[in-house]
C-alpha cells in the first residue's frame, strides 16, 4: 500500500507566482493545495492538516498576519508555517507570526525545493 505524499499549502495572492510553486510542488513529489488569501487558507486547513504552509504577508480580504493569528489560535502549531515575501525585512515579519521560516522573493527553485526539503522529515 503506498503512503500518501504529504500535502503542502501555497496561500499567495499572485495567480502565477502561486502557480508556479504549485507545479514545483507537484514535481517534487508532494500534493499541493493552494489558496488566494488567509479566508480560502482556513478553509483548505480545515479540510486537511497539511504538512507545511507556505504564506505570502500580503493579501486581501485576510493577509498573513490575520491567517496565523486565526490559524495558531484553532490549530496551535499543528504544522510549519513559512512566510514567503518580497518585504526587505522578511526573517522580521516572519518572527512577529510566529512563523517557523522565510524565503524571500524572488526566490530560485532550488531554494524553495531546499526549503521544503528542510521541513518535510518523511519523503513524499
Amino acid at each position: 500500500m503506498e503512503a500518501t505524499p504529504a500535502t503542502i499549502l501555497v496561500v499567495d495572492d499572485d495567480p502565477i507566482l502561486r502557480e508556479m510553486i504549485e507545479t514545483m510542488v507537484d514535481m517534487a513529489g508532494y500534493r499541493v493545495r493552494s489558496a488566494e488569501d488567509g479566508r480560502d487558507a482556513l478553509d483548505r486547513v480545515a479540510e486537511e492538516m497539511p504538512r507545511l504552509i507556505l504564506l505570502d504577508m500580503m493579501m486581501p480580504r485576510m493577509d498573513g498576519w490575520q491567517f496565523a493569528e486565526r490559524f495558531y489560535a484553532l490549530y496551535g502549531h499543528a504544522c510549519p508555517i513559512v512566510v514567503v515575501t518580497a518585504a526587505p525585512d522578511a526573517n522580521a515579519r516572519a518572527e512577529q507570526i510566529g512563523a517557523d521560516g522565510f524565503l524571500d522573493k524572488p526566490f530560485t527553485i532550488e531554494a524553495l525545493l531546499e526549503l521544503i526539503a528542510r521541513y518535510m522529515t518523511d519523503s513524499p
